[in-house]
């Protein structure tokens, strides 16, 4: 199945279920909205607000553009009180960073000889501090935190450490990456070394080959604990009637 870029979000759906990834990526199927949860609505709302409000130094200033962007989201009431504890932990962390150079930066880099494969991704926001060197923010709004050794074997952040050294033209000793964590206000970072990025892009490349390797027909459903949160479950053949799939994907693609 030939394709020419991936992405740490392309890679872990293909790396939990083939048949999600077929779905998605492949066959492009809609998803199903019903499944998406509360939390992610939120989440997807507070990145907007601090993609907006980047250069805001006010708690009024983000607060119109919450209110602005609320009709586009689906927020409950259980989320709305952590509204306001995110927009004021935001404005304490910018008001400790040097220098904005983008928000939502959208990379697709080359990286193989035959320049064939692209490694794709978007990064919510880069800094750079008095020194030159440059911060990758990965915003996070869940309570539950990553530790500095979960973050070591972070992929994500590995690719966008590999994505910002080829934009910005900085060697890896120049660049760190972490979560920040609104609802908390904390920050944690990590710095990786050139051979764990080396590693990164070699494994990411073989990964493209595999899926490059496989048939229609080699992309089957696998059952873990993932199942319970997947868009696909109508059309999930270990899940559903396999006689109903061809009749939902034909009527939800009408939609």
């Amino acid at each position: 199945m030939y394709i020419n870029s991936i992405s740490e979000s392309r890679s872990k759906t293909f790396n939990q279920c083939r048949l999600k990834y077929k779905y998605r990526y492949i066959n492009r199927l809609r998803e199903d909205e019903g499944v998406k949860k509360d939390a992610m609505s939120f989440g997807s709302y507070i990145h907007r607000i601090f993609e907006l409000g980047h250069d805001k130094s006010s708690l009024a200033d983000l607060q119109i553009i919450a209110q602005d962007e609320r009709k586009n989201y689906h927020i409950t009431k259980a989320y709305e009180k952590k509204i306001d504890v995110c927009l004021k932990n935001f404005l304490r962390l910018n008001s400790s960073l040097y220098k904005h150079l983008a928000a939502e930066i959208e990379y697709s880099i080359k990286v193989n000889e035959d320049k064939d494969i692209s490694f794709i991704g978007i990064i919510d926001r880069v800094i750079e501090g008095k020194d030159g060197k440059i911060l990758i923010l990965d915003y996070k709004t869940s309570r539950k935190e990553m530790t500095k050794f979960q973050l070591y074997q972070d992929r994500q952040l590995q690719g966008y450490v590999y994505a910002i050294s080829q934009m910005y033209n900085k060697p890896i000793s120049d660049i760190m990456a972490g979560h920040y964590y609104p609802q908390t206000d904390n920050l944690v970072t990590v710095q990786f070394n050139s051979m764990q990025i080396r590693s990164y892009v070699k494994n990411r490349v073989d990964e493209v080959w595999k899926i490059r390797k496989l048939k229609a027909h080699e992309f089957p459903a696998q059952m873990n604990e993932y199942c319970k949160w997947c868009e696909y479950k109508d059309l999930c053949p270990k899940m559903s009637d396999p006689m109903l799939i061809e009749e939902r994907v034909a009527c939800r693609d009408k939609l």
